[in-house]
């Protein structure tokens, strides 16, 4: 089941796609990680497609991710008189705290919370912003306002507030009911919503523990100014452009969705590029060629994974989506111009010993043309700070952890196997050796390099590289130390 590319494929799954024969198939089209997404369907349909995706991790011997998308507050207006009512341009329209039907001329807001946090001049957009108002006068319970964009209105449509911190925790009541259950399942990613500031991720660290890595969705400006700080108390980051979009001028997203990507691999932390990327193929069975273009920007850009979102959940054609979004990252991947860009964008590494060791790994996998990188990773760090690097050969994660490797499914280039612990050099050769051509990655007489830490089994030591020629059959391994003279270590049957 290896993969023939680098950059990932996450799917969401919902009534389109949650039959355990959709989710095998869409797996064998290409998916590396399936998202559950907890805004839509009951504990009991998450339940089952967790379920289904084990059982079919179990039967095909392959890692797979799961990742729990938490709905987060959702600021809602009231009902109106009739469902709907409709604001013209000019006019002024009063939100606030009276439960009763609204009209032309108000309607409720129920988050007495949101009141404190506005202020004149301040924009309120509905309905994804398709109606604009702009704040002129408000208080504990009401805010008063003009319409800038008018248009129809209707019951319990959404409300974004760009230019405000509101005083929201990003869990809510239901969010930590939704967060039990995945811990108890045992998914291995939760991905957070509406995220303001770096204390809201210290709180869902909290929240999650060492249980699940922790995703960051980063759908609010507040959260883009402090950027550094937000990836830095990260696991992995989501750009979640749909949001992006309805809070910031449709012109500055593909720009801060660039610098959001290079932050990420700056950092060494996996990003994902979400939202809309083949939304025409929820109705139809081919894409746009600018949706074609957007997928292949994010892999351009070096995005460790892109997202299906209702493409899969609620499309007619979710294995077909998958298929298409694969072929497009094989053949940007296959692009000569692909390895410039990577390359041109390549991060400095950090002065310690394990970066000097992932730079070596990188720039010896160039010169050599080895087959594979082989890691050694308990934690899954040494493994993230290979993909860092970018390198032109896949990475080969071994690791002794199913939770490790699940994790690692969403980061750019990596393929991860369970192994058992090594003690000795010629050993992780030798392992290292044979793994690459059980997997499909080497054949006998190619080189791969080996990066691991001594003493071996304990996490963060990554100090050693090691490059070897896979022998042929019952021979021995040459194994080239770097900076020394090479060892010889026996073959496995």
């Amino acid at each position: 089941m290896r993969r023939h590319r680098f950059a990932k494929i996450i799917a969401t799954l919902g009534p389109a796609s949650a039959a355990p024969d959709t989710i095998r198939a869409l797996f064998a089209a290409g998916v590396d990680v399936f998202r559950l997404n907890f805004s839509h369907g009951d504990h009991e349909a998450h339940r089952q497609c967790y379920e289904a995706i084990r059982q079919l991790e179990a039967t095909t011997g392959r890692p797979i991710g799961i990742l729990l998308d938490l709905q987060g507050p959702k600021l809602r207006i009231g009902e109106f008189v009739g469902g709907r009512a409709r604001l013209e341009e000019g006019e002024s329209f009063m939100l606030d705290l009276d439960a009763g039907p609204g009209d032309t001329h108000r309607v409720a807001l129920p988050h007495p919370e949101v009141f404190t946090a506005l202020r004149p001049g301040t924009d309120l957009l509905v309905n994804d912003g398709k109606i604009r108002l702009e704040i002129e006068t408000c208080g504990a319970n009401f805010a008063g306002t003009r319409v800038k964009v008018g248009g129809e209105i209707s019951d319990h449509k959404g409300v974004n507030i760009p230019n405000a911190v509101l005083p929201i925790s990003p869990l809510t009541d239901k969010d930590r009911r939704d967060l039990t259950l995945g811990l108890e399942l045992g998914v291995d990613w939760v991905a957070a919503s509406f995220v303001q500031r770096p204390q809201d991720v210290l709180l869902l660290r909290e929240a999650i523990g060492d249980r699940a890595s922790l995703m960051t969705k980063l759908e609010k400006p507040s959260a883009v100014e402090r950027l550094d700080e937000i990836v830095g108390l990260s696991d992995a980051i989501m750009v979640a452009r749909g949001d992006l979009g309805v809070e910031l001028p449709p012109e500055d997203v593909p720009s801060i969705s660039r610098r959001i990507v290079r932050t990420c691999r700056d950092a060494g932390k996996p990003v994902i590029v979400a939202t809309q990327m083949l939304e025409s193929m929820i109705s139809a069975p081919v894409p746009t060629r600018a949706e074609a273009s957007d997928v292949a920007t994010a892999v351009y850009d070096g995005a460790d994974a892109v997202m299906l979102s209702g493409e899969t959940a609620v499309g007619r054609f979710p294995v077909e989506t998958v298929d298409i979004m694969h072929r497009i990252v094989t053949r940007v991947e296959r692009d000569p111009h692909y390895r410039e860009l990577i390359g041109a964008t390549h991060t400095s590494p950090d002065p310690t010993a394990a970066d000097a060791i992932s730079d070596a790994m990188r720039r010896s996998a160039e010169t050599l043309s080895v087959s594979a990188a082989v890691t050694y990773t308990k934690s899954g760090s040494s493994s993230l700070r290979a993909a860092r690097e970018r390198p032109s050969a896949p990475i080969l994660s071994l690791t002794p952890h199913l939770s490790t490797a699940r994790r690692l499914a969403l980061v750019w280039g990596i393929h991860s196997v369970l192994t058992g612990d090594v003690t000795q050099v010629e050993q992780m050769v030798d392992q290292a050796c044979h793994t690459a051509v059980a997997e499909g990655f080497a054949n006998a007489g190619e080189r791969v390099v080996i990066m691991a830490g001594m003493p071996f089994g304990v996490s963060g030591t990554t100090n050693l590289l090691r490059i070897a020629r896979v022998p042929a059959p019952a021979t021995a391994v040459a194994g080239e130390g770097v900076g020394g003279a090479g060892r010889q270590a026996s073959t496995s049957p």
